[in-house]
């Protein structure tokens, strides 16, 4: 380990500790006495408040009503941090209060131009795959917040053109197809719902708690999603298909590879087009579908589209 990257992680290991002394150090990075206390040394050029306690049982100790020295990161971890925060310009909506674009000003401010001349030619030859989200959703803040206070939420629902309205518990916000969805427990039913966000028209976060923790939210959701009346599928598929379930599947799927590649999971009543329709993106990479039913609905879905594809 480079004595830089020692130091940067010297200074995250002893932010959580109120004392030490030399025997941590040399034990933690396999270093000798004379270079952990090199290393003490470099860390208080840095800003970090380090004071010894002398005697037959000597410390270090950190003044805790400071600010530490800030993390130190590589440059290669800088890049790193940098192409994340750029996968943030695919969504129009997100669940902080934050302009993309002044971040990633602010960011490039702390650079040197040498270094930002150089992001700005990585950015021409790297490229990342991330959904688009072009919907907008307002209320993915109050979501947020109403999930870490462990609140209940009156909200308006659009489904179908119409307005309807719901009590509902949430514990989840989740990116997926191209969509924010936030995942509760609908509390006049104390059933499992997804909403998408963007068809979220009125939130207001109710000052009465739920009696279900967070914990228990989360725990209890893949057995709360299980209605008596699921149905279970497996789809069978060719082994060069198991990159498309890597890449898109609900949490009620998980595959399965041996002999066989297989996809398994269930589905509740009023859940068959969702799946159906998802299982239709594998195309001729299908072996088998079971239930029977299932296999019904692709196959008139497929029809249909063919006929639409006749009448163009």
């Amino acid at each position: 380990m480079k004595k830089s990257e020692r130091l940067n992680d010297m200074i995250r290991y002893l932010n959580s500790r109120e004392y030490f002394n030399l025997n941590d150090l040399m034990t933690k990075y396999n270093i000798s006495k004379s270079t952990a206390l090199r290393d003490i040394s470099s860390l208080e050029q840095l800003g970090m408040p380090i004071f010894s306690e002398h005697g037959r049982h000597g410390r270090y100790g950190i003044l805790k009503n400071r600010l530490l020295s800030p993390i130190i990161f590589t440059i290669d971890e800088v890049y790193a941090l940098y192409f994340a925060m750029l996968t943030l310009e695919s969504y129009q909506s997100t669940p902080f209060h934050l302009s993309v674009h002044k971040l990633n000003e602010k960011f490039e401010n702390c650079l040197s131009k040498n270094q930002i001349q150089h992001i700005h030619k990585m950015k021409k030859v790297l490229q990342f795959e991330v959904n688009q989200h072009n919907n907008v959703s307002h209320f993915l803040d109050k979501i947020l917040k109403s999930i870490l206070h462990e609140s209940s939420c009156k909200i308006q629902y659009l489904k179908n053109n119409e307005k309807k309205s719901y009590y509902v518990q949430f514990f989840k916000i989740s990116a997926r197809f191209g969509q924010w969805y936030a995942t509760g427990i609908e509390l006049n039913t104390d059933k499992y719902k997804v909403f998408r966000c963007d068809k979220i028209a009125f939130m207001e976060e109710q000052e009465i708690n739920s009696h279900l923790s967070l914990d228990e939210l989360i725990s209890r959701s893949l057995e709360i999603y299980q209605s008596e009346k699921r149905i279970d599928f497996e789809v069978e598929i060719l082994a060069q298909a198991k990159d498309l379930f890597y890449k898109e599947h609900y949490p009620s799927m998980k595959i399965t590879i041996s002999n066989k590649t297989v996809v398994t999971g269930f589905y509740n009543h009023g859940e068959e087009e969702f799946i159906a329709n998802y299982f239709m993106r594998y195309g001729h990479y299908v072996i088998s579908v079971k239930p029977e039913s299932l296999k019904q609905i692709i196959q008139d879905k497929v029809e249909n589209l063919f006929k639409h594809y006749q009448k163009l």
